[in-house]
Protein backbone atom coordinates (compact mmCIF):
# COMPACT_ATOMS: atom_id res chain seq x y z
CA UNK A 1 0.00 0.00 0.00
CA UNK A 2 1.06 3.29 -0.92
CA UNK A 3 2.45 5.33 2.27
CA UNK A 4 1.15 9.03 0.52
CA UNK A 5 -2.50 10.04 1.03
CA UNK A 6 -2.58 10.44 -3.10
CA UNK A 7 -0.60 8.13 -5.70
CA UNK A 8 1.91 9.16 -8.01
CA UNK A 9 3.44 6.32 -9.59
CA UNK A 10 0.42 4.88 -11.00
CA UNK A 11 0.30 2.39 -13.12
CA UNK A 12 -0.04 3.85 -16.69
CA UNK A 13 -3.48 2.80 -18.77
CA UNK A 14 -4.52 0.16 -15.12
CA UNK A 15 -8.26 0.85 -15.00
CA UNK A 16 -10.42 -0.04 -11.69
CA UNK A 17 -14.34 -0.82 -12.93
CA UNK A 18 -16.22 -0.18 -9.50
CA UNK A 19 -19.39 -1.81 -8.69
CA UNK A 20 -21.96 -2.29 -6.31
CA UNK A 21 -25.89 -2.95 -7.54
CA UNK A 22 -27.46 -4.91 -10.51
CA UNK A 23 -27.92 -2.27 -12.74
CA UNK A 24 -24.64 -1.16 -12.42
CA UNK A 25 -22.84 -4.85 -13.04
CA UNK A 26 -25.12 -5.11 -15.87
CA UNK A 27 -23.73 -1.23 -17.40
CA UNK A 28 -20.14 -1.90 -16.31
CA UNK A 29 -19.97 -5.46 -17.84
CA UNK A 30 -19.59 -4.28 -21.62
CA UNK A 31 -16.24 -2.30 -20.23
CA UNK A 32 -15.19 -5.15 -18.57
CA UNK A 33 -15.31 -7.09 -21.76
CA UNK A 34 -13.86 -4.08 -23.89
CA UNK A 35 -10.76 -3.64 -21.35
CA UNK A 36 -9.99 -7.26 -21.69
CA UNK A 37 -10.85 -7.68 -25.43
CA UNK A 38 -8.20 -4.56 -25.46
CA UNK A 39 -5.82 -6.48 -22.48
CA UNK A 40 -5.63 -3.30 -20.43
CA UNK A 41 -4.69 -4.01 -17.29
CA UNK A 42 -7.99 -3.94 -14.58
CA UNK A 43 -10.11 -4.54 -11.73
CA UNK A 44 -12.94 -4.71 -10.11
CA UNK A 45 -14.86 -3.53 -7.07
CA UNK A 46 -18.01 -4.49 -5.74
CA UNK A 47 -18.83 -1.52 -3.16
CA UNK A 48 -21.36 -4.51 -1.97
CA UNK A 49 -24.01 -1.79 -1.65
CA UNK A 50 -26.47 -5.29 -3.25
CA UNK A 51 -25.38 -8.40 -1.83
CA UNK A 52 -27.99 -10.80 -2.17
CA UNK A 53 -27.31 -13.49 -5.27
CA UNK A 54 -29.96 -12.90 -7.14
CA UNK A 55 -28.93 -9.00 -7.23
CA UNK A 56 -25.27 -9.61 -7.12
CA UNK A 57 -23.68 -13.43 -7.91
CA UNK A 58 -26.01 -14.47 -10.16
CA UNK A 59 -25.40 -11.16 -12.71
CA UNK A 60 -22.05 -12.25 -13.02
CA UNK A 61 -22.64 -15.12 -13.65
CA UNK A 62 -25.05 -14.51 -16.34
CA UNK A 63 -23.16 -11.71 -17.88
CA UNK A 64 -20.01 -14.26 -17.98
CA UNK A 65 -18.13 -12.04 -15.99
CA UNK A 66 -14.93 -12.70 -13.21
CA UNK A 67 -15.81 -11.84 -9.60
CA UNK A 68 -14.50 -9.22 -8.47
CA UNK A 69 -11.07 -8.84 -7.24
CA UNK A 70 -12.66 -6.84 -4.07
CA UNK A 71 -15.86 -7.13 -2.06
CA UNK A 72 -16.56 -5.44 0.45
CA UNK A 73 -19.18 -7.53 2.47
CA UNK A 74 -19.11 -5.35 5.58
CA UNK A 75 -21.13 -2.77 4.01
CA UNK A 76 -23.96 -5.25 4.89
CA UNK A 77 -23.85 -4.38 8.28
CA UNK A 78 -24.72 -0.52 7.94
CA UNK A 79 -28.08 0.39 7.94
CA UNK A 80 -28.17 4.48 6.57
CA UNK A 81 -27.07 6.16 3.68
CA UNK A 82 -23.74 7.66 5.61
CA UNK A 83 -22.58 5.11 7.41
CA UNK A 84 -23.08 2.75 4.32
CA UNK A 85 -21.07 5.48 1.73
CA UNK A 86 -18.56 5.40 4.17
CA UNK A 87 -17.81 2.46 4.54
CA UNK A 88 -17.65 2.04 1.05
CA UNK A 89 -15.38 5.08 0.31
CA UNK A 90 -13.09 3.36 3.01
CA UNK A 91 -12.88 0.25 1.20
CA UNK A 92 -12.59 1.14 -2.05
CA UNK A 93 -9.64 3.64 -1.32
CA UNK A 94 -7.44 1.07 0.91
CA UNK A 95 -7.94 -0.96 -2.84
CA UNK A 96 -6.70 1.51 -5.02
CA UNK A 97 -3.62 2.29 -2.70
CA UNK A 98 -2.82 -0.98 -2.82
CA UNK A 99 -3.53 -1.78 -6.68
CA UNK A 100 -2.28 2.03 -7.88
CA UNK A 101 -4.20 2.60 -10.86
CA UNK A 102 -4.60 5.62 -13.54
CA UNK A 103 -8.15 5.61 -14.33
CA UNK A 104 -11.54 4.97 -11.96
CA UNK A 105 -15.06 3.99 -13.45
CA UNK A 106 -18.03 5.00 -11.52
CA UNK A 107 -21.27 4.56 -13.64
CA UNK A 108 -25.02 5.81 -12.49
CA UNK A 109 -25.92 7.44 -8.94
CA UNK A 110 -26.17 5.02 -6.63
CA UNK A 111 -23.99 5.23 -3.08
CA UNK A 112 -21.26 3.32 -4.63
CA UNK A 113 -20.59 5.33 -6.97
CA UNK A 114 -20.37 8.51 -5.02
CA UNK A 115 -18.33 6.47 -2.75
CA UNK A 116 -15.64 5.37 -5.79
CA UNK A 117 -15.76 8.81 -7.13
CA UNK A 118 -14.56 10.56 -3.92
CA UNK A 119 -11.95 8.04 -3.44
CA UNK A 120 -10.63 8.63 -6.97
CA UNK A 121 -10.69 12.32 -6.48
CA UNK A 122 -9.57 12.23 -3.12
CA UNK A 123 -6.17 10.25 -4.21
CA UNK A 124 -5.61 12.55 -7.58
CA UNK A 125 -6.51 10.09 -10.39
CA UNK A 126 -8.53 9.85 -13.55
CA UNK A 127 -12.10 9.61 -12.87
CA UNK A 128 -14.84 8.77 -15.24
CA UNK A 129 -18.48 9.18 -14.71
CA UNK A 130 -20.47 6.84 -17.47
CA UNK A 131 -24.10 7.52 -17.76
CA UNK A 132 -23.38 10.90 -16.97
CA UNK A 133 -25.29 13.91 -17.04
CA UNK A 134 -29.27 12.53 -16.04
CA UNK A 135 -31.35 15.00 -13.98
CA UNK A 136 -34.42 14.41 -12.91
CA UNK A 137 -34.45 17.98 -11.30
CA UNK A 138 -36.02 15.77 -7.93
CA UNK A 139 -33.87 16.75 -5.10
CA UNK A 140 -36.23 14.34 -3.07
CA UNK A 141 -34.44 11.77 -4.44
CA UNK A 142 -30.88 10.50 -2.85
CA UNK A 143 -29.88 9.51 -6.88
CA UNK A 144 -30.30 12.94 -7.96
CA UNK A 145 -27.46 14.37 -4.95
CA UNK A 146 -24.88 11.60 -5.78
CA UNK A 147 -25.44 12.28 -9.75
CA UNK A 148 -25.30 15.76 -9.30
CA UNK A 149 -22.03 15.51 -7.14
CA UNK A 150 -19.85 12.75 -9.19
CA UNK A 151 -20.50 15.12 -12.56
CA UNK A 152 -18.74 18.07 -10.87
CA UNK A 153 -15.88 15.77 -9.13
CA UNK A 154 -15.30 13.79 -12.89
CA UNK A 155 -12.18 14.30 -15.26
CA UNK A 156 -14.59 12.78 -17.96
CA UNK A 157 -18.06 12.88 -18.21
CA UNK A 158 -19.46 10.40 -20.52
CA UNK A 159 -23.35 11.36 -21.38
CA UNK A 160 -25.45 8.75 -22.93
CA UNK A 161 -27.21 11.02 -25.07
CA UNK A 162 -27.07 15.19 -26.23
CA UNK A 163 -29.47 16.34 -23.77
CA UNK A 164 -27.48 14.65 -20.76
CA UNK A 165 -24.34 16.91 -22.37
CA UNK A 166 -26.56 19.98 -22.55
CA UNK A 167 -27.19 19.45 -18.62
CA UNK A 168 -24.20 19.05 -17.88
CA UNK A 169 -23.32 21.70 -20.14
CA UNK A 170 -25.80 23.81 -17.77
CA UNK A 171 -24.24 22.63 -14.73
CA UNK A 172 -21.18 23.75 -15.55
CA UNK A 173 -18.77 21.00 -14.97
CA UNK A 174 -15.63 20.81 -15.41
CA UNK A 175 -14.14 17.88 -16.62
CA UNK A 176 -14.78 16.50 -20.37
CA UNK A 177 -17.72 16.10 -21.90
CA UNK A 178 -18.25 13.29 -24.38
CA UNK A 179 -21.24 12.01 -25.80
CA UNK A 180 -20.91 7.78 -25.81
CA UNK A 181 -24.52 6.16 -25.72
CA UNK A 182 -25.77 4.27 -23.19
CA UNK A 183 -23.44 0.96 -22.60
CA UNK A 184 -27.24 -0.53 -21.63
CA UNK A 185 -27.50 -0.73 -25.30
CA UNK A 186 -24.29 -2.98 -25.70
CA UNK A 187 -25.67 -5.10 -22.41
CA UNK A 188 -28.92 -5.22 -24.57
CA UNK A 189 -27.66 -5.95 -27.75
CA UNK A 190 -25.21 -8.98 -27.11
CA UNK A 191 -27.80 -11.06 -24.32
CA UNK A 192 -31.19 -10.59 -25.79
CA UNK A 193 -30.15 -13.61 -27.90
CA UNK A 194 -28.43 -15.32 -25.23
CA UNK A 195 -32.16 -14.87 -22.91
CA UNK A 196 -33.97 -16.14 -25.85
CA UNK A 197 -31.59 -19.66 -26.39
CA UNK A 198 -31.01 -20.17 -22.32
CA UNK A 199 -34.02 -18.67 -20.07
CA UNK A 200 -36.90 -20.68 -19.40
CA UNK A 201 -38.55 -18.16 -17.34
CA UNK A 202 -41.96 -18.19 -19.53
CA UNK A 203 -42.50 -21.84 -19.38
CA UNK A 204 -41.82 -21.73 -15.60
CA UNK A 205 -43.98 -19.22 -14.77
CA UNK A 206 -46.65 -20.38 -17.05
CA UNK A 207 -47.36 -16.85 -19.25
CA UNK A 208 -47.09 -16.47 -23.17
CA UNK A 209 -45.19 -13.77 -24.76
CA UNK A 210 -47.40 -10.70 -24.85
CA UNK A 211 -49.65 -11.98 -22.62
CA UNK A 212 -48.35 -10.30 -19.50
CA UNK A 213 -47.65 -6.70 -17.58
CA UNK A 214 -44.22 -6.73 -16.19
CA UNK A 215 -44.33 -4.45 -12.90
CA UNK A 216 -41.23 -3.34 -10.51
CA UNK A 217 -41.35 -0.62 -7.55
CA UNK A 218 -37.86 -0.58 -5.45
CA UNK A 219 -37.67 3.62 -5.36
CA UNK A 220 -37.24 5.43 -1.65
CA UNK A 221 -39.70 7.72 -2.37
CA UNK A 222 -42.10 5.10 -3.37
CA UNK A 223 -41.93 2.02 -1.09
CA UNK A 224 -40.58 4.13 1.47
CA UNK A 225 -44.21 5.65 2.09
CA UNK A 226 -47.00 3.83 3.12
CA UNK A 227 -49.42 5.27 1.18
CA UNK A 228 -47.73 5.34 -2.04
CA UNK A 229 -47.03 1.96 -1.13
CA UNK A 230 -50.81 0.97 -1.18
CA UNK A 231 -51.76 2.94 -4.20
CA UNK A 232 -49.04 0.86 -5.93
CA UNK A 233 -50.70 -2.91 -4.70
CA UNK A 234 -54.09 -0.59 -6.31
CA UNK A 235 -51.97 -0.19 -9.30
CA UNK A 236 -51.30 -3.88 -9.75
CA UNK A 237 -54.77 -4.97 -9.07
CA UNK A 238 -56.16 -2.60 -11.69
CA UNK A 239 -54.01 -3.28 -14.15
CA UNK A 240 -55.17 -6.82 -13.74
CA UNK A 241 -58.57 -6.13 -14.01
CA UNK A 242 -58.30 -3.58 -16.87
CA UNK A 243 -56.46 -5.91 -18.54
CA UNK A 244 -57.52 -8.87 -18.08
CA UNK A 245 -53.97 -10.65 -18.11
CA UNK A 246 -51.47 -11.61 -15.48
CA UNK A 247 -48.85 -9.13 -13.58
CA UNK A 248 -45.30 -10.18 -13.08
CA UNK A 249 -43.40 -9.31 -10.01
CA UNK A 250 -39.85 -9.74 -9.54
CA UNK A 251 -39.85 -8.07 -5.93
CA UNK A 252 -36.84 -6.30 -4.80
CA UNK A 253 -35.90 -7.11 -1.19
CA UNK A 254 -36.07 -3.39 0.20
CA UNK A 255 -39.96 -3.34 -1.20
CA UNK A 256 -40.58 -7.10 0.51
CA UNK A 257 -39.00 -5.81 3.81
CA UNK A 258 -41.95 -2.34 3.52
CA UNK A 259 -44.91 -4.38 2.67
CA UNK A 260 -44.49 -6.40 5.95
CA UNK A 261 -43.27 -3.41 7.62
CA UNK A 262 -46.72 -1.54 6.91
CA UNK A 263 -48.49 -4.71 7.18
CA UNK A 264 -49.21 -4.72 3.42
CA UNK A 265 -47.93 -8.05 2.84
CA UNK A 266 -51.67 -10.17 3.06
CA UNK A 267 -53.15 -7.48 0.91
CA UNK A 268 -50.43 -8.05 -1.74
CA UNK A 269 -50.52 -11.83 -1.66
CA UNK A 270 -54.06 -11.83 -2.19
CA UNK A 271 -54.47 -9.99 -5.83
CA UNK A 272 -55.72 -12.75 -7.94
CA UNK A 273 -53.43 -13.06 -10.94
CA UNK A 274 -50.40 -11.24 -9.71
CA UNK A 275 -47.55 -13.58 -9.76
CA UNK A 276 -45.14 -12.60 -7.17
CA UNK A 277 -41.57 -13.97 -7.31
CA UNK A 278 -38.14 -13.87 -6.25
CA UNK A 279 -35.98 -11.33 -8.03
CA UNK A 280 -34.03 -13.13 -11.02
CA UNK A 281 -30.89 -13.43 -13.06
CA UNK A 282 -30.35 -10.70 -16.29
CA UNK A 283 -31.18 -13.31 -18.97
CA UNK A 284 -34.41 -14.53 -17.45
CA UNK A 285 -35.08 -10.51 -16.60
CA UNK A 286 -34.24 -9.87 -20.26
CA UNK A 287 -36.38 -12.85 -21.59
CA UNK A 288 -39.53 -11.99 -19.14
CA UNK A 289 -39.08 -8.04 -20.21
CA UNK A 290 -38.56 -8.65 -24.14
CA UNK A 291 -41.45 -10.47 -24.36
CA UNK A 292 -44.07 -8.30 -21.67
CA UNK A 293 -47.48 -6.71 -23.29
CA UNK A 294 -46.33 -3.85 -20.96
CA UNK A 295 -43.92 -2.87 -18.24
CA UNK A 296 -44.93 -0.36 -15.31
CA UNK A 297 -41.75 0.62 -13.27
CA UNK A 298 -40.25 2.77 -11.16
CA UNK A 299 -36.74 1.93 -12.42
CA UNK A 300 -34.21 4.33 -14.49
CA UNK A 301 -32.91 1.64 -15.94
CA UNK A 302 -35.80 -0.60 -16.56
CA UNK A 303 -37.37 2.51 -18.74
CA UNK A 304 -33.62 2.20 -20.90
CA UNK A 305 -34.21 -1.43 -21.29
CA UNK A 306 -38.23 -1.67 -22.40
CA UNK A 307 -36.99 1.41 -24.73
CA UNK A 308 -34.59 -0.93 -26.79
CA UNK A 309 -36.47 -3.78 -26.40
CA UNK A 310 -39.76 -2.03 -27.61
CA UNK A 311 -41.46 -3.07 -24.63
CA UNK A 312 -44.35 -0.30 -23.93
CA UNK A 313 -43.45 1.57 -20.32
CA UNK A 314 -45.22 3.49 -17.51
CA UNK A 315 -43.30 5.29 -15.28
CA UNK A 316 -44.73 5.18 -11.21
CA UNK A 317 -42.86 8.63 -10.86
CA UNK A 318 -44.01 12.38 -10.92
CA UNK A 319 -40.79 12.58 -13.50
CA UNK A 320 -37.46 10.67 -14.78
CA UNK A 321 -34.05 11.45 -15.65
CA UNK A 322 -34.61 9.44 -18.84
CA UNK A 323 -36.91 12.18 -21.02
CA UNK A 324 -35.78 10.84 -23.90
CA UNK A 325 -37.67 7.87 -23.66
CA UNK A 326 -41.03 10.11 -23.26
CA UNK A 327 -39.74 12.00 -26.44
CA UNK A 328 -39.52 9.02 -28.56
CA UNK A 329 -43.09 7.39 -27.40
CA UNK A 330 -41.58 4.95 -25.90
CA UNK A 331 -42.37 5.76 -21.96
CA UNK A 332 -45.21 7.96 -19.80
CA UNK A 333 -44.50 9.57 -16.44
CA UNK A 334 -47.63 8.90 -14.46
CA UNK A 335 -46.99 8.93 -11.47
CA UNK A 336 -48.25 6.83 -8.89
CA UNK A 337 -52.71 7.33 -8.68
CA UNK A 338 -54.24 4.34 -9.44
CA UNK A 339 -56.35 5.84 -12.06
CA UNK A 340 -53.99 7.21 -13.42
CA UNK A 341 -51.64 4.66 -14.44
CA UNK A 342 -54.46 2.73 -15.67
CA UNK A 343 -55.48 5.81 -18.34
CA UNK A 344 -52.03 5.57 -19.02
CA UNK A 345 -51.32 2.07 -19.19
CA UNK A 346 -54.12 2.15 -21.72
CA UNK A 347 -52.50 4.89 -23.96
CA UNK A 348 -49.16 2.73 -24.48
CA UNK A 349 -50.91 -0.36 -24.40
CA UNK A 350 -52.52 0.93 -27.89
CA UNK A 351 -48.85 2.58 -29.01
CA UNK A 352 -46.90 0.46 -32.10
CA UNK A 353 -43.41 -0.21 -30.77
CA UNK A 354 -41.99 2.09 -33.78
CA UNK A 355 -39.96 4.18 -31.75
CA UNK A 356 -35.81 4.98 -32.18
CA UNK A 357 -34.01 3.30 -29.62
CA UNK A 358 -32.12 7.05 -28.33
CA UNK A 359 -29.20 5.79 -26.58
CA UNK A 360 -27.16 4.75 -29.28
CA UNK A 361 -26.01 1.48 -31.52
CA UNK A 362 -24.29 0.09 -28.90
CA UNK A 363 -20.59 1.53 -29.13
CA UNK A 364 -20.85 2.87 -26.00
CA UNK A 365 -17.82 1.33 -24.00
CA UNK A 366 -15.41 1.48 -27.46
CA UNK A 367 -16.25 5.27 -27.10
CA UNK A 368 -15.71 5.27 -23.62
CA UNK A 369 -12.59 2.98 -23.08
CA UNK A 370 -11.21 5.04 -26.09
CA UNK A 371 -11.52 8.33 -24.33
CA UNK A 372 -10.27 6.80 -20.45
CA UNK A 373 -6.92 5.99 -22.24
CA UNK A 374 -6.88 9.25 -24.45
CA UNK A 375 -6.89 7.03 -27.24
Amino acid sequence: MADSKVLVDSIPEKTCIVVGTRPGIIKMSPLIDELNRRDVESFTIHAGQHYSYELDGKMFEDLGLDKPKYKLDEVREKEFHGEQTAAMLEGIERALLKENPENVLVCGDANFNLAGALAARKLRLTLGHVEAGLRSDDWRMPEEHNRVMIDHISDHLFCPTPQTKQNAVEDNVKGEIHVTGNTIVDAVKRNVPIAHDRSNILNELDVPPEEYIVFTAHREENVDDPEVLSDLIAVIDNAIREFETPVVYPIHPRTEKRLEQFDLDEEINAIEGLRLIDPIGYLDFLQLLSNARLVLTDSGGIQEESCITGVPCVTLRENTERPETVNVGANTVAGTDPDEVVERALEMDSREPEWENPFGNGTAADKTIDAILGH
